[in-house]
């Protein structure tokens, strides 16, 4: 399977649906946008400045739309209609081959609830992943603070409306960069591939490391004896045996190192404080 929409990213999209094939002022945002069709009149504008197109959740099985949007040769975004099967939604992505755009990602857009809220469906996203191969989003236009819950169940990215304020893209961006990194075992092909997974990991881990840091400052302001002179190296020590057990490549003798730094990182940070 193939795609040019590159995993483990924040992906802007707007739909001409509600404003009748017109893009609004306030919905155009810098850098690639996926663009949603009102109808198929809007596809010669959309192959010229789009990064992609979106099959709409409302408009899935629209299959003579589909081929159109297929054959323009762009990345194609499909999302799950809120009350299509898995076997419905892959196939609107065989649709897409069929033209011959193997450019396909999915998109969980969510099931509309008995309160007409529309949750995102976690589980189903993960099949449609094993199923198909291909990367799978997930929408979380309507509520940009499920970001981190979908990147931990295995979302590839995540989709967001132009309307998402400042705040809300980062939210969504911090959620990839950390919880991919600490949910989604990645198997880079190419050197710029491997170094941008080290990078996302290497995020995470700052931001665990200033954590722990904090973490150890509250443990040493409520020790009888703090800083250095109240070390527990017994204490120590199973903490690196708990850790090799969850990294049993590294093991104790390459952990212990590495903790130390840590450890000692963390006690001159408390008492510069």
């Amino acid at each position: 399977m193939t795609s040019t929409l590159e995993p483990r990213t924040v992906t802007r999209w707007v739909s001409l649906r509600p404003h009748h094939g017109r893009v609004p002022a306030e919905d155009l945002v810098d850098g690639p946008l996926y663009v949603e069709p009102f109808s198929a009149a809007d596809l010669p504008a959309i192959a010229e400045r789009a990064a992609g197109v979106v099959v709409g959740s409302a408009w899935m099985q629209d299959f003579q739309l589909v081929r159109a949007v297929a054959r323009l040769g762009l990345p194609v975004i499909v999302q799950r209609g809120h009350s299509a099967t898995l076997e419905e939604w892959l196939g609107i992505a065989d649709y897409c081959v069929a033209e011959g755009n193997d450019q396909v990602v999915l998109c969980e857009s969510g099931t509309r609830t008995h309160l007409s809220h529309v949750a995102l469906d976690l589980t189903l996203l993960r099949a449609a992943k094993a199923r198909s191969g291909r990367p799978v989003l997930a929408d979380v236009s309507g509520d940009p603070s499920l970001a981190p819950a979908a990147i931990a169940a295995g979302a590839d990215g995540l989709l967001l409306s132009p309307s998402a304020s400042d705040a809300e893209v980062a939210v969504a961006r911090e959620a990839v960069a950390l919880f991919g990194a600490l949910a989604v075992r990645e198997s880079p092909s190419t050197l710029p591939e491997a170094r941008e997974a080290i990078d996302r990991v290497d995020a995470a881990l700052a931001v665990l490391l200033e954590r722990r840091a904090e973490l150890a400052g509250v443990v040493q302001s409520l020790k009888p004896v703090g800083g250095f002179a109240g070390r527990d190296m017994e204490r120590e020590r199973q903490l690196v045996a708990a850790m090799a057990e969850r990294a049993p490549k590294l093991g104790a003798e390459r952990l212990a190192p590495i903790m130390n730094a840590v450890i000692e990182a963390g006690l001159r940070l408390a008492e510069e404080r």
